[in-house]
């Protein structure tokens, strides 16, 4: 069952437990409109990292797109070209490609990009969902958010490159700051893609007004047994950017690997 929040009224907060029956609000059911879906993945991953949601969701009809961003998966930008602004033209350029306006759903620093590129290419985006991810307000960089709490394992087992311009994760920290309820050949296979990361994404800040970003409606998934974004940090940003829909996934940083069908049933609501 999936724990369901909603803008004026305050509902229990339940855990989503995979194979549990979720029933679909309603007006979608009723309705049976398909959803287009653009996917945006974390540091030092690429679009490889929603592998195992994608054919959940098209197998439902949805139109899905996972692009990978500059500088990430087989993108090979270099990455003293990559910026924030960069990563926003290319979700704007998947956004083109779809017909309807999609749901944006971010995870991790991907909700950062959600938030800009909802903010640049507002009449393209029906929907935010951000998937234990950063919610930034207007001026806030990752970095002014990660430093809110000291009980992520990311930010202590973070190397910086000489220059300080990129930054990876050392490996023998990867499953316990991200993938701590995924099996090791799962880890390994998500180790041996990720990339470095462009540390600049991590310093710019989100320009966002309310009358584009502001409109849009949100939705939080968290994840309640995440060591990236701990739950504590999830729910401060909630509380200075509410959500109109909150729902809860009992996984790591990383459900959409330990719990891909139960992360597609929420979508699917949506």
């Amino acid at each position: 069952m999936v724990a369901s929040r909603r803008a004026g009224m305050v509902l229990p907060r339940l855990v989503a437990k995979i194979g549990w029956h979720i029933p679909k609000p309603s007006v979608r059911a009723a309705e049976r409109i398909m959803s287009s879906f653009v996917l945006v993945h974390g540091a030092w991953h690429g679009g490889w990292e929603w592998e195992h949601l994608v054919p959940l969701l098209e197998a439902k009809g949805h139109m899905v797109s996972a692009p990978d961003l500059p500088g990430h998966g087989e993108d090979r930008t270099p990455i003293h070209q990559v910026t924030l602004d960069s990563y926003v033209q290319r979700i704007g350029e998947v956004l083109e490609r779809h017909e309807e306006p999609a749901v944006l759903v971010g995870t991790s620093m991907g909700g950062l990009v959600v938030t800009q590129a909802a903010e640049t290419f507002t009449d393209k985006c029906r929907k935010l969902v951000y998937l234990t991810a950063f919610l930034p307000q207007n001026g806030q960089t990752l970095q002014n958010l990660a430093g809110q709490v000291d009980t992520s394992l990311v930010l202590p087992n973070i190397q910086f490159s000489e220059d300080r311009i990129r930054m990876s994760l050392r490996r023998e920290a990867i499953k316990e700051a991200l993938y701590g309820d995924c099996g090791d050949e799962d880890v390994a296979r998500a180790a041996d893609r990720m990339v470095e990361q462009a540390t600049v994404i991590f310093e710019t800040p989100v320009v966002t007004t309310p009358e584009r970003f502001g409109r849009l409606p949100r939705v939080y998934i968290e994840c309640l047994q995440d060591r990236a974004i701990p739950l504590a940090l999830q729910r401060m940003m909630q509380q200075a950017m509410p959500c109109g829909e909150v729902y809860a996934l009992n996984t790591s940083h990383k459900p959409t690997v330990s719990a891909p069908q139960a992360l597609a049933d929420i979508l699917e609501k949506l």
